[in-house]
């Protein structure tokens, strides 16, 4: 029989769904993995546990839409935190080619059980980066977020063109076409789970419109169509990438996705900053979903999605962390706040808010994984995907006219639980898997290892 939960006497249990109801003193009960009941009112209901919200905030998970994972081995490294992205790219690949399985296992593990910790219940990873005699990396990557407990959507992402056919990245980083189309073949048989509440499923991503060739970018809407999985990689994330799209192809960035056939419902773009009405027409036309990542576009200097512009269009948007090369953290609810303030850098103190900030980051998030059915919000049926905040903290001293949005303005920085597939993840703002922490000393091993050059 399955176990009860009841999650009641919550100050607002704000769920999310279309009608965007915020139940004050609400309740949600979850049985195994689902939720079965939300309501006002949860007299008479009984559980075997019950938990109870004074002063806390109950939300749906947040949904991380792009990452890589194995860059969180890779942060703040100096030669690389104040450059450009294809200055960046070009000095971190001959750091990242001595990537191995167990760095990028320990890695995973790190950066998923951090984003537990600020909220994201399910996360994406776009692992594009398979050095020689490194091993399975995605495999590695898929144990390291089964570990952590996160739902997770793993790309496999791809490389093509090296330094010698045009591209950026080192001839020891990229695959042939065959290998490349193999291997996805293989992971998607291997690890796909298409079931209702799947904690995991495979999507296909080759890397850029710098990195592959546009074969395989043709070849990889075949088999995805095939195997009934989505497709994602980069797009239009900076001014460079529209050069060296014209110089290559004499399109720029969206016009070649569409001569490419990629202006598809099932695919989900990362960044998307270098934008003309045409080109969101175009997007909004083709109903695609896009992955929003403020921290990394600011970092690296790249610009300002015009999200604000795009917010009431056939876009499906979620919010990103993408990797920690760029961001540095891999802290979601920290994400949503950066969304909401960089937007009015740029439109205006409405351009947007916290409460389209958090359904961005959570139904909008599930939306651009074609999950909107299972997560995203608090409803009967859905995933048992809960986090909490807990306002009786000091940075939500005076904040408590709007709990909700105390969350985002007032810089939430830390779970009080998280819940994943109605198994306990968080809890009292830890992590339930102490021994997850043991790896951190190994994680700053391997980092070191590799920044130095050393490979792991």
């Amino acid at each position: 029989m399955s176990t009860r939960t009841l999650f009641a006497d919550f100050d607002l249990v704000a769920t999310m769904d279309a009608a965007g109801r915020e139940l004050k003193g609400g309740y949600v009960l979850v049985e195994g993995n689902r939720i079965v009941d939300v309501g006002e009112d949860p007299t008479g209901i009984e559980a075997d546990e019950t938990v109870r919200g004074s002063g806390k905030v109950l939300l749906p998970g947040l949904v991380n839409t792009h990452h890589h994972l194995y860059q969180a081995l890779f942060r703040n490294v100096p030669g690389a935190s104040e450059a450009k992205l294809f200055d960046w790219l070009v000095f971190l690949y001959e750091r990242w080619k001595g990537l191995g399985e167990e760095a990028m296992r320990v890695a995973s593990t790190i950066a998923c059980s951090e984003m537990l910790l600020s909220g994201a219940t399910t996360t994406t990873d776009h692992c594009y980066l398979y050095p020689r005699d490194g091993g399975n990396i995605l495999a590695a990557d898929i144990e390291g977020a089964q570990q952590a407990g996160i739902r997770f959507h793993p790309c496999r992402g791809s490389m093509s063109l090296s330094k010698k056919d045009g591209g950026l990245p080192p001839d020891s980083v990229v695959q042939t076409e065959d290998e490349i189309l193999s291997d996805c073949q293989r992971m998607i048989e291997a690890y796909h789970d298409p079931e209702p509440l799947a904690m995991l499923r495979i999507a296909l991503a080759p890397c850029s419109p710098f990195s592959v060739t546009a074969d395989l970018m043709r070849q990889s809407v075949i088999l995805a169509e095939e195997s009934g999985v989505l497709l994602h990689t980069h797009l239009a994330e900076t001014e460079d990438e529209e050069t060296f799209c014209l110089r290559t192809s004499g399109l720029r960035p969206v016009d070649l996705m569409e001569d490419l056939g990629w202006l598809r419902e099932d695919v989900w773009f990362a960044h998307m900053v270098v934008l003309n009405e045409a080109d969101i027409a175009k997007l909004s036309a083709a109903k695609v979903g896009m992955a929003h990542c403020p921290s990394s576009n600011m970092t690296l200097g790249s610009g300002i999605a015009p999200v604000t512009e795009m917010k009431d269009t056939g876009i499906k948007i979620g919010i990103a962390l993408d990797g920690s090369a760029s961001n540095d953290t891999s802290n979601m609810i920290r994400e949503v706040r950066q969304a909401m303030l960089l937007q009015r850098v740029k439109y205006g103190a409405d351009a947007l808010s916290a409460r389209e900030a958090l359904r961005m980051a959570t139904v909008g998030g599930a939306q651009v994984l074609h999950r909107e059915d299972e997560i995203g919000s608090i409803e009967p049926g859905k995933a048992a995907d809960l986090i909490a905040f807990d306002l009786n903290d000091i940075a939500f001293a005076g904040a408590h006219a709007d709990p909700l949005a105390a969350i985002v303005h007032c810089a939430a920085d830390r779970v009080d639980f998280a819940m994943v597939n109605g198994e306990w993840r968080v809890r009292g703002g830890q992590l339930v898997d102490e021994s997850i922490l043991d790896l951190i000393p190994i994680h700053n091993r391997f980092s070191k290892e590799l920044t130095q050059g050393q490979g792991a």
